[in-house]
């Protein structure tokens, strides 16, 4: 947050289109808050306002176009979208370019429907600090004295607290302390004026705020932590270290950390409800996937639990998309490959002139990033922590053509592998025979056509298509590990497909796909959007990836 809140030099002019480092600066200033469902003040509305209100510069500068004869030719607008719950600590800044006439300007809060042939802060659900005089005006005509009076030049900052439902300003950089307290859910960023020649510009976030708001942000983290580290829980004779510790065993067998398992047993007397053996197994094969052999992990996945693939035909299908990347990637050489060779040179290594650019993948034959266990004894498999179930998967990216090569239409048999690709061919064969790995390419393009025709028996809908044309992508490409596609190739790309087999297995076996400890994380993810929901702004500081941490 350091980046948003030190800049302390003047407002810049808000004539300019918002790029995309603006709208990363309110990813950052609001990370809790999801657009999709509240979207943020953006800009003020061409439609929320009274008709002496003109607008320019994207909708961020204001200026007063009516008569100004008496308080009946006030005029106010208001922001596209209300202020979310999920804030936590919302904040907006005015600079005033010109205070006109008389300087009658008030700037604020209102709900929607609020009168705006008014100033902020006259009618009920308005609130408003007015310029002429400093007063706060709170749902009423009659204002009370606040803070100093604001022209020409000056920074005016408006703030809610979402958590203590308050409201406060700022006069350029300097708090006046708070202004408004009980408020209402739901308040738009308002300004009103009254007398021709007033012009102000507003920053909803888009630049450097000259207040910073950062001891205000660390305070209302601070505080809501500790509300939490200090909330009274009962523990009649350890009830809650005895809950615990269960949860931390369960989640240790349902990964496989079968030695770790063990000792935690030893050590806290919590009993294992899984066979070690069984525990074993699944983890050979959780070894088998994150160290990229996806063929050997579909064998022994077979052997140890029959039928299990034939039922569960998508969970085949994304097996078969990762080892076929990993054919790319030349960890995965095939029925006979990895296993002979050792130390694999991969397939697209072997045979795409650029490889020399292709980065080192692999070290005493196992690529980088996996675990196997050359000493052949079980050891823990390292997992990173599961992938947030809200996070879509990565969007299929269509393929541009291979240097030296131009668009053309699909291969037969292989959809998403262009025909440039296939002229290719020649020279993939060509180096093949050089290196002794023509089979192994014929074996992957055999391999992409049975999984194109495998595909043809799913339900076809989007997501096992981008599935498929990111995986045939890759040949389109001399270098796929620097192509937009790349990212297939990462390592830490097999931990979700991982993750899924672990969890069918279990369900195989008749035990909870997931563990105690995930479910409570996801149960807790899911809590914090529905206090976004009902308009609980602590939720934006409530930080459960860094209460996991601790």
């Amino acid at each position: 947050m350091a980046a948003i809140g030190s800049g302390r030099g003047t407002m810049d002019s808000q004539n300019q289109v918002q790029s995309d480092e603006t709208v990363d600066r309110l990813k950052l200033l609001y990370p809790n808050v999801n657009e999709e469902e509240t979207p943020l003040p953006r800009s003020w509305s061409a439609k929320d306002k009274f008709s002496y209100i003109g607008l320019s510069q994207n909708n961020l500068r204001v200026h007063y176009k009516g008569h100004g004869k008496t308080h009946k030719d006030a005029a106010s607008v208001r922001a596209t979208h209300p202020i979310p719950a999920a804030c936590g600590l919302y904040y907006f800044e005015v600079r005033i370019v010109s205070k006109g006439r008389d300087g009658y300007m008030g700037i604020g809060l209102s709900a929607h429907g609020v009168n705006m042939n008014r100033l902020p802060g006259w009618d009920k659900h308005s609130y408003g600090y007015h310029g002429d005089d400093g007063h706060s005006f709170c749902s009423s005509g009659t204002g009370q004295p606040y803070g100093p009076t604001f022209t020409t030049g000056d920074v005016i900052g408006c703030g809610v607290n979402l958590v203590d439902n308050t409201c406060f300003y700022t006069k350029n950089g300097h708090h006046l302390g708070i202004a408004f307290r009980g408020l209402p859910p739901n308040l738009y960023p308002t300004v009103g004026l009254q007398t021709p020649g007033e012009v102000v510009d507003a920053n909803f976030g888009q630049q450097p705020f000259v207040f910073d708001i950062e001891d205000m942000l660390r305070e209302l983290r601070a505080r809501t932590r500790l509300t939490i580290d200090e909330f009274p829980l009962p523990d009649a004779q350890g009830q809650w270290q005895t809950v615990l510790h269960r949860m931390v065993s369960t989640y240790l067998v349902h990964h496989g950390y079968c030695s770790t398992a063990t000792a935690f047993s030893r050590a806290t007397g919590q009993p294992i409800q899984e066979d070690i053996q069984s525990i074993r197994n699944r983890q050979k094969v959780s070894k088998l996937v994150l160290s990229g052999h996806i063929g050997e992990a579909v064998e022994l996945t077979r052997r140890l639990y029959p039928g299990l693939l034939e039922r569960e035909k998508e969970l085949l299908f994304l097996l078969q998309c990762r080892q076929f990347v990993e054919m790319v990637n030349g960890t995965e050489q095939g029925e006979a490959g990895s296993a002979e060779n050792g130390a694999s040179n991969g397939v697209a290594t072997s045979v795409i002139s650029h490889t020399s650019r292709a980065p080192a993948r692999h070290t005493n034959g196992v690529p980088e990033g996996g675990s196997r266990s050359s000493s052949g004894k079980d050891s823990d498999v390292e997992m990173s922590p599961e992938p947030d179930p809200a996070t879509p998967p990565a969007p299929a990216t269509p393929p541009a053509p291979a240097n030296g090569t131009h668009d053309a239409a699909p291969v037969k048999g292989m959809p998403g592998v262009t025909a440039s690709v296939h002229q290719l061919m020649p020279d993939f064969h060509k180096d093949a025979e050089g290196c002794g790995n023509r089979a192994s390419v014929e074996r992957m393009l055999a391999f992409g056509r049975e999984l194109y025709a495998a595909s043809q028996k799913l339900s076809q809908d989007n997501y096992h298509k981008a599935m498929l044309e990111d995986a045939f992508s890759l040949l389109a490409y001399s270098n796929p590990w620097d192509s937009p596609v790349g990212w297939q190739l990462q390592p830490v790309r097999r931990e979700a497909v991982c993750e899924a087999l672990n969890s069918a297995i279990l369900e195989s076996m008749g035990m909870q796909w997931t563990s105690p400890v995930e479910a409570c994380v996801s149960h807790s993810r899911a809590l914090l959007r529905r206090m976004s929901r009902a308009g609980l702004g602590a939720c934006a500081f409530a930080d459960l990836p860094a209460l996991l941490r601790r």
